[in-house]
């Protein structure tokens, strides 16, 4: 193991770093809404929690993590807003992260009590009560402009059908949207499901539509597949820069589709922000024509100008580094990363007695692949691997906090912290630590501390 070291802090020594966003480093706050009962109204319970960076003193949007139905997705939400890697991005663009959890109480795609098309048709009353919370976290936070600066929705199946409407409902408000198998294309042919008006501003938005392949034919899941493939043909043929992922290794599950779609709507923030001081605050227009296109389900990507596919229904994509990135993304269902996090910093060491030497540590989130985990070093050699107990399932590439099915962390968030019990009372030890992020890339090791 130490050998194994030695060779990786040379090699990394000349590697770049690509680093965003520190531990936990902003302030969550909640709101919660029982259900109405008055018509009009939303008819499920709802918490909203964001995760507000405290660097930022103006935030210039709102990343939404929406989940999809049933009762497994809104408990996995409540998580959203902690995840170490969106937070990262959210950090990077002086943004918010949001995490809706709706209080469904079964599994039914209706409008029965308890149901979640109660709250993924907005117009039942989750868009009132979406912007009554924006109104109330401003408020509790302070950030007043919470009440009107953009959105980037990010939405799992019956998020995406939420995702979807609310754009057509607020799309002066969109920055992007991505949309994993999901759309209103799904329930458009629901007699209680009433046609969305789609106005022209719509199409102006960037949006990511991603399925899963295994999706494709599958008894319970091949809707999800044809609905957001007419999406994508519907909104294309209308001039909206919008791309198509498919996803070769999963059915409806998120899988590793956050690999793409954090750089995906990185770009579409660069490309869509105005500057923070300028006296015009209003989104700015995408250019189809300085992207890259490709040919829906295809794999290869190139320069629009450079395009000799019918246009008008190829895959949009926002610049050369996302077209690599999904070029790679459909054809492995993955993304792949060499470059290293950053060292863990901030090591402190503390002595418990008896039960041992307790070591706690912060870390910055490696922007392209997250947090992995932690490697424990002890006067240099290997100890422990954090996380020690895994799921039994794992979605995706295994992460510090883990990933569930839902693109949410599987659980609140874990201490980066480690109890050294194997140690000798009065004995001195220098103890260090190593990043590992989900790519399976280690950092070099921390500063060493003695206890």
């Amino acid at each position: 193991m130490k050998n194994f070291l030695i060779v990786f802090q040379a090699i990394l020594i000349f590697l770049f770093y690509s680093v965003i966003s520190a531990q936990d480093a902003g302030k969550y706050y909640k709101v919660e809404y029982q259900p109405s009962t008055v018509s009009g109204e939303l008819q499920v319970g709802v918490t909203y929690a964001i995760w507000i960076p405290d660097t930022t003193k103006t935030l210039r949007g709102i990343i939404v993590h929406q989940h999809g139905a049933g009762t497994s997705a809104a408990r996995a939400s409540e998580f959203a807003a902690y995840d170490l890697h969106w937070q990262a991005l959210a950090k990077k663009w002086d943004c918010a992260l949001l995490g809706p959890s709706y209080h469904v109480s079964n599994e039914k795609i209706d409008t029965s009590k308890g149901s979640a098309e109660l709250w993924f048709d907005p117009r039942r009353g989750s868009e009132k009560t979406f912007l009554k919370a924006l109104d109330d976290l401003a408020v509790k936070s302070t950030h007043l402009e919470i009440k009107t600066i953009p959105w980037c929705l990010w939405g799992h199946s019956a998020g995406g059908i939420w995702s979807d409407v609310m754009a057509a409902l607020h799309p002066e408000r969109i920055i992007a949207i991505w949309l994993r198998s999901g759309s209103a294309e799904i329930v458009k042919d629901k007699p209680e499901f009433k046609p969305v008006q789609v106005p022209n501003s719509l199409y102006k938005i960037p949006i990511m539509i991603n399925t899963g392949l295994k999706e494709k034919g599958d008894i319970n899941y091949n809707v999800a597949w044809e609905a957001t493939l007419r999406t994508f043909n519907n909104y294309r043929s209308h001039g909206t820069p919008i791309g198509f992922a498919q996803d070769p290794r999963t059915a409806h599950e998120t899988g590793d589709s956050r690999y793409l779609a954090i750089p995906f709507l990185d770009a579409c923030l660069a490309l869509r922000l105005p500057g923070k001081n300028a006296k015009d605050q209003s989104l700015k227009p995408i250019d189809i024509s300085k992207g890259w296109l490709a040919d829906l389900l295809g794999n290869t990507a190139e320069p629009a100008s450079s395009f000799k596919g019918n246009i008008n229904e190829s895959v949009w994509l926002p610049d050369k580094h996302v077209a690599k990135a999904w070029e790679e993304y459909v054809k492995t269902g993955e993304v792949s990363d060499n470059t290293p996090p950053a060292a863990p910093f901030d090591l402190k060491v503390e002595n418990k007695g008896e039960q041992g030497i307790e070591i706690s540590w912060k870390a910055d989130t490696d922007f392209e692949s997250g947090i992995g985990g932690f490697i424990i070093l002890r006067d240099g050699i290997g100890i422990a691997r954090l996380p020690q107990n895994p799921p039994r399932r794992v979605y995706g590439r295994p992460l510090f906090q883990y990933l569930s099915y839902h693109d949410t962390p599987d659980g609140p968030q874990p201490g980066m912290r480690y109890l050294d019990v194997n140690v000798k009372p009065g004995e001195k030890y220098k103890y260090s630590i190593i990043t590992i992020n989900s790519a399976g890339v280690p950092s070099t090791p921390s500063k060493e501390v003695s206890n």
